[in-house]
Parts: C-alpha cells; structure tokens; sequence
C-alpha cells in the first residue's frame, strides 16, 4: 500500500479518536469529502482538538490563525498531504 494512504488511514484513525466520533469508522471518512459543515460536521474546538492531536503525533504546529486552514482542513486528503509534507522525519 502506498505511504500517502497508510497515512492517509491513519489520519483517519486519529480524527475519529481524538473526536470520539461514535458511530463513524475510519474507514467511512471520504478522503474528498469536506471535514466541516456538511461532511462530517466538524467545528473550530474540533479544529483545535485536531490540531493539537497532529502537533504530538507528527510534530506540524499548526496555528489557528493560518489563512491556509481553510485548505489544511478542507477534507482528509488535503490534511494528509499537509502532514505528509510537513511532518517531522
């Protein structure tokens, strides 16, 4: 399996825990579909949750006041590939 999609699972793994999510699975996250709103209908605390989860596990500070958030966090992929580029080796 290619390095981006274990990631990308694990990702997956991490929201749903560090949410508590009950009633979703890692696995019915749409990588494409929207974290916010009318996908999983995440909000800024879980943002902040989210963050703070990503920061401890791979070492990418991110700030509440990037105007690239938006687009971090816009669906799993594009937060996937954010890590993946970021994180610390």
């Amino acid at each position: 399996m290619d390095q981006t999609v274990d990631l990308e699972h694990e990702i997956a793994r991490l929201i749903v825990a560090t949410l508590h999510l009950e009633g979703v699975a890692p696995d019915q996250i749409d990588p494409a579909a929207p974290l916010f709103d009318e996908g999983l209908g995440l909000d800024s605390l879980d943002m902040l949750e989210l963050s703070m989860a990503i920061e401890q596990k791979y070492g990418i500070k991110l700030r509440s006041d990037d105007p690239d958030n938006k687009t971090i966090f816009a669906s799993l992929r594009s937060l996937t590939e954010h890590v993946h580029k970021n994180r610390r080796a």
